[in-house]
This record gives C-alpha cells, sequence and structure tokens, in this order.
C-alpha cells in the first residue's frame, strides 16, 4: 500500500532503522548546527522533524526547500534530541517533488483568517486546521456507515435528479438540457419542458427521504447518505447550497422508537469520533480557547471534548413543542423582549428559540415533539387532537436544529388530504401514495445534515468551513 504514512513513522520505535518520509514542508529553520524541516503528509496533524547537517547539501537545493515544497527524504530514525518528539529522522537524501515559489505561495507560517482561506479552497487543506477537520469529517462518515449496517439498516442511493419535491418548499435547482437562448414554448407561452432531456421538469434533490420511504416498505431497515442542493438565497453561517445528508427510514417504528434511534445515533458517531480523532480535537480544542481568549467570560464556549463528552454522557430531554412555548414564554428575554422573533404557539421556532432551551433553560440537548402541522410537511402523520403531528427535532448547543424526523403518515385517505390541503399536484407524487394502498404500515425516520455535524464535532463557526468546496450564492469557484 504504498510508502509508510507519517503518522506510523511517528509510532514506531526509533532504532536508526532506515526511512523515507514523502510530504510537504510546513517549516524549515536553519540554526549553525542543523538545519530542520517538519514534513507533513496529511495523516496527522503531527509533523515529522527531518534534521539536515549544514553543508551537507548545495545551497541551491536547501533554498528551494521552502514552506509547500513537496520532498521524499530519506534518513534514519532516530531518537529526538530535542523536546516536543519522540523520533525524528537524520537526513541522507532530498529530492524535491515540486518547488513552491515563497514570493506567491499563499500560507505562508503565519495566522491566516478563514475567510481568506475560503479564497484559496484549494490550498487550504494543507492547513492544520482543515487537516483537522477533513479528517473528522472521513471519521464521522466512516462512523455513520458503521452505525447503520451494524443494526441491520441496508444503504439506498436515492436519486440526485428528481420530480418531485419532498419539502414542498419549492427552493430547487432545475436540471435542463434546453438551449436556454432558444427556449422552446407551447401554444400558451409556458417552458415546453416535453422537448427536455426528461420530458418533464426536473430538478436536484432536496432530500432522500420520499425515495427512502419506498425503501423502507419493502427492506424494513435503509439509510440514504447523500449529496442534497437547497437553492435558497441563504448568507448565513449555517447554510449551504450543497450539502449531504443521512436520512434512516425505519419500517414499524413509531415516533418514540424514532426518537430512540436518533439519540443513540448521533451519540454513537460522536462517542467514535471522541475515540479515534483525539489529537485532531485536541487541536482544535486549543485553537478554540486560542479564539476565546479575546471574548468576555460569558461568551466562552464549553472546552469542546468537554461539550462532545457531555452530549454523549447525557440522556437528551424530551418535550413537546407546546411545553417548549410555554417555557419560552416565560422565560427572562422574552418578557425582557430580548429575543429577536416573537413567541406564541403556532410559530416556527427561531435558532435564537432552540438555543434557549438547550443552553439556557434545560443545559443539554433537547428532542422536542408533537408541531403544530400547519408548519411541519404534509408526510408527517397527524396527531389525534387533528392539529399537531408526530415530528421529533433534536436541538443541539450552538447550533439548534441538528436532526428533524417524524412518524411518517400511512393512512391513504388522511396524507391524500395533506397532499391537497398544501397545494401538491397528487399525480407528482402518485407512487409515494401507492406504497399507502398496498400493504401500508407505521414507518418513521429521520434527517440529519451531515455539516451540521462536523460543524458541531469541529467546534468550528461557519458551515463554510467544514465541507471541502463549500457552495453557497454566488460561490462556485472550485
Amino acid at each position: 500500500m504504498g510508502p509508510l504514512q507519517i503518522k506510523e513513522i511517528l509510532q514506531a520505535t526509533p532504532e536508526n532503522q532506515p526511512v523515507t518520509l514523502k510530504g510537504w514542508v510546513r517549516t524549515k529553520r536553519e540554526s549553525k548546527n542543523a538545519i530542520f524541516i517538519a514534513l507533513n503528509d496529511g495523516s496527522t496533524i503531527h509533523n515529522i522533524q527531518a534534521v539536515a547537517q549544514p553543508g551537507q547539501f548545495p545551497d541551491e537545493l536547501i533554498q528551494i526547500v521552502t514552506t509547500g515544497a513537496c520532498l521524499k527524504i530519506t534518513g534514519q530514525l532516530v531518537e529526538s534530541q530535542g523536546s516536543g518528539q519522540a523520533v525524528e529522522v537524520k537526513v541522507e537524501s532530498i529530492e524535491v517533488y515540486g518547488a513552491a515559489d515563497p514570493d506567491v505561495y499563499p500560507l505562508q507560517p503565519k495566522k491566516h483568517s478563514l475567510e481568506f482561506l475560503r479564497e484559496i479552497a484549494h490550498l487550504r487543506p494543507r492547513t492544520n486546521t482543515f487537516g483537522a477537520i477533513l479528517r473528522i469529517r472521513h471519521a464521522l462518515a466512516f462512523a455513520v456507515h458503521q452505525y447503520f449496517n451494524d443494526r441491520g439498516f441496508f444503504y439506498l442511493h436515492t436519486p440526485v435528479i428528481t420530480a418531485s419535491d419532498a419539502e414542498g418548499a419549492g427552493e430547487m435547482f432545475r436540471v435542463t438540457t434546453l438551449d436556454l437562448n432558444k427556449i422552446p414554448r407551447t401554444e400558451e407561452g409556458a417552458i415546453n419542458f416535453k422537448e427536455d432531456f426528461f420530458g418533464r421538469e426536473a430538478n436536484l434533490t432536496v432530500s432522500g427521504q420520499l425515495e427512502g420511504e419506498l425503501g423502507a416498505m419493502a427492506l424494513s431497515k435503509i439509510y440514504t447518505f447523500g449529496p442534497t442542493f437547497r437553492a435558497e438565497n441563504s448568507n448565513t453561517t449555517r447554510h449551504l447550497a450543497e450539502f449531504w445528508m443521512i436520512e434512516p427510514e425505519m419500517a414499524f417504528f413509531e415516533l418514540e422508537d424514532n426518537m430512540d434511534a436518533a439519540e443513540d445515533f448521533v451519540k454513537t458517531v460522536i462517542a467514535y469520533a471522541l475515540e479515534n480523532c483525539k489529537d485532531d480535537l485536541n487541536f482544535l480544542q486549543n485553537r478554540l480557547a486560542e479564539e476565546d481568549k479575546n471574548k468576555p467570560q460569558n461568551e466562552r464556549s464549553i472546552p469542546l471534548l468537554e461539550k462532545l463528552s457531555f452530549v454523549v454522557d447525557n440522556p437528551f430531554e424530551r418535550l413537546t413543542y407546546t411545553e417548549a412555548i410555554e417555557i419560552l414564554l416565560k422565560s427572562k428575554p422574552h418578557k425582557e423582549k430580548k429575543f429577536q422573533y416573537p413567541v406564541g404557539w403556532g410559530i416556527d421556532l427561531s435558532s435564537e428559540h432552540e438555543r434557549y432551551l438547550v443552553e439556557k433553560h434545560f443545559k443539554k440537548p433537547v428532542i422536542l415533539t408533537n408541531y403544530p402541522k400547519e408548519i411541519k410537511s404534509f408526510y408527517m402523520k397527524l396527531d389525534e387532537d387533528g392539529k399537531t403531528v408526530r415530528a421529533m427535532d433534536v436541538l443541539f448547543p450552538g447550533i439548534g436544529e441538528i436532526i428533524g424526523g417524524s412518524q411518517r403518515e400511512e393512512n391513504y385517505e388522511k396524507l391524500l388530504g395533506r397532499v391537497h390541503e398544501v397545494g401538491i399536484d397528487p399525480q407528482n407524487l402518485w407512487w409515494y401514495l401507492e406504497t399507502r394502498k398496498f400493504g401500508t404500515a407505521p414507518h418513521s425516520g429521520f434527517g440529519l445534515g451531515f455539516e451540521r455535524l462536523v460543524l458541531f464535532v469541529t467546534g468550528m463557526s461557519n458551515i463554510r468551513d467544514v465541507i471541502p468546496f463549500p457552495r453557497y450564492p454566488k460561490s462556485a469557484e472550485f
């Protein structure tokens, strides 16, 4: 499987054995007695130190060993003379794979702002921060698949191109092969989609849920994990136009089972990251602590590892939407008119309300249930009162809603009624409705925006920094 990676070499016992290093220079330091080169290959947050002697190599070679250059170094693995690392490499040969001119290479060894790094997204994975984030992102994705596989779920690939709007929000990217300079029209002057590739309107998916339900009606337990797209003009720290969604759907699960599954799932994948990403999480925790130094005491965040352990170790608080509204109405910020958005039964809770419940009132994650049907999607199962639905949202500190789910409406007549109520053409969803005609069953599911999970676990503050190449309004550069 290719050469040993730096992560493995750093864990080896130094016995003057020959090693080959391949990676990118982070720093080079020259003293009277030695030249120190810190090399990193992305396998770990830690660099390995390679030590050469002054005069051992021609000056013109040492001059192009600069930050960002890619090298192959051979030498002997020895016990480190300095503090900060257990092993180092006594250099015997240096080969430069690719130079990086220090006058133009933008990632010099100094502090760069996250805004600046977004402008050079093609290079930012080489920084400590983004290397750590991307390794944690991988670990979480692996943990997701492992979690569902170990519990008898089947991974279902749902379509990226779809003709349905699962959320009914209408904020979708259109997929077309029509010539936009010569759009075909019907006699009435509307766009003639019959001439388009699919012979009808098509969009990028906003959710794999509806198709996921079809899978659950045959395989019992499925999950999807794929890209989803929302064309909403949101320039916030919590929204992306392209993000990844994890959506399990379970036949024979009712609301209570769904809540248990969602809580167990997030706890398990966060515990996996705590166990397997210690070095990267420690680095990000220290980074956050540095940032917090300039903030007043009451605005400082809980240390990252403490926050993650707290979520893993404590049962989530469960209450109904109605109970939550009562708490908010009695709250100090409501009475003192500190909330930006008004509180009252029937509102769609904003993240300030969600965060008050989690961070100030209960001081732990919260699962809210039984929301008013008007603010939830058409497919959610109606409660007996006819006013609320069997929805459940999981709310986390710092983020607000991280999971949204519900028991799905399995009754054909009730579901058809809701489809009409929200103004969807039943013909567009004939296949979805038909599952309620043939062997319908109680079933539930939820959706988790993967980037929100990565945001929470890394402690980053902007969702654009937890996906390699973020897509947001006016940005599709890389």
